[in-house]
């Protein structure tokens, strides 16, 4: 399996890093990413995993696209007011790179039916903005062993993790936020949110989805990042395996 002349002239800035080079472009052409929630994450994490070459991405929410996503969702157009994200971001996603097949999934994702939606996929990127969604997303992704990409954001601030918790030494999601799915939450409506930190995270998000497929760097399974946009601070925090957690055996 070779890349093509366009390929080549396509995704040139990525062949000439030694540590992604020809092969590891040809490892995203291959690959599928799943990515839950084509908000306010979903949309830049789309967006660059389309850029990048991922050949194949599953685009899951149920939702429809409202004026009020535009201010942060930057996906989306006025003109797609009322459509579907997962159609509108779909498109978009063709627009930016025609060779990736993009399945859309208009379907809420929960524990009876998380495990079918991100069947084969390589990664999951998690982006949704529900509690009991993430837990079911978490699940799936630990019992399939499928790395699980997590952003979230609220106000000023967002978080980044990468979970890998069948593996011995590293932690799942439930190792971090424990098992009560019915834990109090403010939404983006009513808590505020600033667009550019979605999109900071979201593009977090998708460069850890190309890191899992092709990996360079540090591992980041079993660290915490931590954003805040007012004391212009990034963290990183290490995440323990719970002896108590269900991933712990």
């Amino acid at each position: 399996m070779t890349l093509s002349d366009a390929e080549l002239e396509r995704y040139a800035r990525h062949i000439v890093l030694r540590e992604i080079g020809g092969a590891g472009q040809l490892r995203l052409r291959t690959a599928h990413v799943v990515i839950v929630g084509a908000g306010g994450i979903g949309s830049p994490a789309i967006q660059y995993l389309a850029a990048a070459g991922i050949g194949r991405l599953t685009l899951i929410d149920d939702d429809r696209v409202d004026l009020s996503n535009l201010q942060r969702q930057t996906i989306f157009a006025t003109a797609d007011i009322g459509r579907t994200k997962a159609a509108a971001a779909g498109d978009a996603a063709h627009r930016i790179n025609p060779d990736v097949a993009v399945a859309r999934v208009v379907e809420r994702i929960d524990a009876t039916n998380a495990a079918r939606l991100i069947a084969d996929a390589d990664v999951v990127v998690d982006g949704c903005d529900n509690f009991a969604t993430r837990l079911a997303v978490a699940d799936a992704a630990l019992a399939a062993r499928i790395p699980l990409v997590s952003a979230a954001v609220g106000q000023f601030e967002g978080q980044l993790a990468v979970y890998r918790g069948w593996e011995v030494d590293k932690p799942c999601y439930r190792c971090l936020v424990g098992d009560d799915p019915e834990r109090a939450e403010a939404s983006c409506a009513e808590a505020g949110v600033i667009g550019a930190m979605t999109g900071v995270m979201g593009s977090l998000a998708a460069l850890e989805g190309i890191r899992a497929v092709v990996p360079f760097g540090d591992d980041p399974a079993g660290r915490l990042l931590l954003a805040d946009a007012l004391a212009f601070r990034f963290r990183t925090l290490t995440v323990p395996k719970d002896a108590g957690c269900r991933c712990a055996g």
